[in-house]
């Protein structure tokens, strides 16, 4: 257990407490932090827990109060877990978490981790959004006693994270990380940078929305984008779809269809487009930006308008799928109002599924399924439970 006092600013600091302070605080005040959250009630254990590994747990306190606290444990010989944490509901909001996070890396990174792992509600996005900020990756999802959980991973080691890349799909497989995956790759695939055609902005098809620095989104058919796409493709994506070799035999079931293309200078730089996917939900079905103008927040801006050109074309819901490492797009997304719905496995790879609601009470509904929140209300209404603390 790491001996040192963190400083958290404003007068708050994480202090290395023992096992038994921390679970002592966690009998006192669990409660008012976690109270609201719906979780199954077991009887009492019939078998005694097994021992913990090499355990640390911080004290998070404001002047001489104990406000919350952190508690992880070496899981096995490379991987640390991060089981728990909790602050006062009066003290949330605060960015306490994220100013937390780098510290307690730290400290797993010198007592010779190389993996971190967590799980938190996966609806959660309070706790979820600055742990992808600060570098973990989804990895999984399970249904437990205490609703849906989002499993997520930070490797200490880059050739692991890579490794993690590319069993999404997000990118190719090349170097140390495809020796250590037992892969024999040709280096010369991409031994120099792709070639980034330029391809002048097309007529559009209405008014553009305003990126600002000199970018916009300009609307356009779904034959003019699917044109743009194929020249532009292999500039922007280095991922590992399924090639399948041949042609659709079907055709494509007509959706209504969206499409901008996003441009500067005159010149075609991204694009993103959407299609409906059923009678309440559009899908968000492809967003990409060439390198040279990601990083600069152009997604996150574009967020907004998209949304707002969605719930007045008369949606509920809006439905993406992204490569379940590719933070750069999922954190906005979260950040946005989105959950983390699902993950599966298509030719792209291993995708996660992000839903956003523009019906409150199906956000509601979205929380208390992975257990964050208790059915009370419309929401149990509509999940046909009746309450026994509300009049009939």
């Amino acid at each position: 257990m790491d001996g040192r006092v963190i400083p958290l600013g404003d007068g708050y600091e994480a202090r290395p407490v023992s096992l038994e302070t921390y679970r002592d605080a966690c009998a006192r005040l669990e409660g008012r932090i976690f109270g609201e959250n719906w979780g199954y009630a077991f009887g009492p254990p019939t078998k005694a827990p097994p021992p913990l590994g090499e355990t640390f747990q911080w004290g998070l306190y404001h002047g001489g109060e104990l406000i919350g606290w952190h508690h992880a444990h070496g899981q096995d010989e490379r991987t640390v877990s991060m089981a728990d944490t909790g602050i006062l509901p009066g003290h949330q909001g605060r960015g306490l978490y994220t100013r937390l996070l780098p510290h307690v890396l730290d400290v797993y990174r010198e007592a010779g981790y190389t993996l971190v792992t967590s799980r938190h509600r996966a609806t959660n996005n309070r706790v979820i959004v600055p742990k992808l900020r600060a570098g973990f990756l989804v990895q999984g999802l399970n249904l437990y006693e205490g609703g849906l959980n989002v499993a997520l991973t930070l490797s200490l080691d880059d050739v692991y994270r890579n490794a993690m890349h590319v069993r999404s799909g997000l990118r190719q497989a090349d170097g140390e990380t495809a020796r250590r995956l037992g892969l024999d790759v040709v280096e010369s695939r991409r031994a120099g940078p792709v070639a980034v055609p330029s391809v002048p902005l097309p007529p559009a098809d209405g008014p553009a929305f305003d990126l600002g620095r000199g970018y916009a989104a300009h609307p356009v058919s779904s034959r003019t984008y699917r044109e743009v796409y194929a020249r532009l493709e292999d500039a922007a994506y280095d991922t590992g779809s399924f090639d399948w070799a041949d042609t659709p035999r079907l055709v494509r079931p007509e959706a209504p269809a969206l499409a901008w293309l996003i441009a500067r200078g005159g010149e075609v730089v991204g694009w993103h487009s959407a299609r409906g996917w059923d009678e309440r939900t559009v899908y968000m079905s492809n967003t990409a930006l060439l390198p040279a103008h990601r990083g600069q927040g152009l997604y996150t801006r574009l967020l907004p308008h998209l949304l707002n050109t969605f719930r007045a074309a008369g949606y509920t819901l809006v439905r993406s799928h992204h490569h379940a490492t590719n933070n750069a797009v999922i954190v906005p997304k979260l950040r946005a109002g989105f959950r983390i719905q699902g993950l599966e496995v298509n030719h792209h790879g291993l995708m996660a599924v992000l839903i956003h609601s523009f019906d409150d009470v199906y956000r509601e509904y979205m929380d208390v399924r992975s257990g964050l929140t208790r059915p009370v209300g419309e929401v149990a209404r509509r999940l046909g439970l009746t309450l026994g603390d509300e009049s009939s």
